[in-house]
């Protein structure tokens, strides 16, 4: 079940590697993300997912390895990608367009130009009418929505989501994945994304990277070749469950 499907690339990872200390964390990782792509990273807990992932963001600097964007050598270099962690970190004493607004401000934007800018995304991400409230007035579904608005106000291109559903409960969950998939279609983004649930994984991706427990490597790359636009029937479906299948043997 692996193979690529050739997009133009955005990113591609190359034999990562990296330790701290001692402990080897992530050995050898290689991986491609197409534009328009939505590519899945799944494994066990610990296994060096969101280290590859602050890797990739410049964060951290990989031992070895390389992070190739857009044919550009980016390794170790922060403010070309956009990342969204699993908690929404929306600062309680700002309103949320000012939360969202935050990107363009530190990039030298006006507090009044930068509500401009932002000002047309609120329908399309579901808050229109909630610009002036605080973070504490809105459901937890929204706040991910407003973090996710936040996010691709810094980096429209290429998002990477760590976890952002994982503390949400299931009915939440499940109306965000459909939402996901919804507005991703609109903006055209490429995504990477991190997850521990295999459904959300196959409902949502093009492709699916597992990786092995600690140190990180690439046990398979899962092409998932399932109808769009994707509904929640799919998940009962025959097809849906061989895949479903097929990465927990591997896992």
């Amino acid at each position: 079940m692996s193979s690529y499907r050739k997009n133009r690339e955005k990113l591609v990872v190359k034999d990562l590697r990296k330790s701290f200390d001692d402990l080897l964390v992530v050995d050898g990782v290689s991986l491609k993300l197409g534009e328009h792509e939505f590519v899945s990273l799944i494994g066990p807990s610990g296994s060096g997912k969101s280290t590859i992932f602050n890797i990739i963001a410049g964060l951290l600097s990989p031992d070895d390895g390389k992070v190739i964007i857009e044919g550009e050598d980016y390794t170790g270099r922060t403010g070309r990608v956009s990342y969204m962690y699993q908690k929404d970190l929306l600062l309680p004493w700002k309103k949320v367009i000012d939360n969202v607004c935050l990107p363009l401000v530190i990039s030298g934007r006006s507090w009044p130009e930068a509500r401009r800018q932002v000002q047309k995304y609120f329908p399309l991400f579901g808050l229109e009418g909630f610009e002036d409230r605080y973070p504490f007035q809105l459901s937890g579904g929204m706040r991910q929505r407003a973090a996710l608005m936040r996010t691709y106000m810094f980096s429209s291109d290429i998002i990477l989501l760590d976890e952002p559903f994982g503390g949400l409960d299931a009915i939440t969950k499940s109306k965000m994945q459909d939402w996901l998939l919804e507005v991703l279609n609109k903006l055209q983004a490429s995504i990477l994304f991190i997850t521990h649930d295999i459904e959300e994984a196959i409902f949502l991706s093009d492709r699916i990277y597992v990786l092995s427990g600690r140190p990180a490597s690439v046990k398979d790359e899962v092409i998932i070749d399932l109808p769009k636009p994707r509904t929640k029937d799919l998940i009962t479906s025959r097809e849906f469950n061989a895949i479903k299948r097929y990465i927990l043997d591997i896992l």
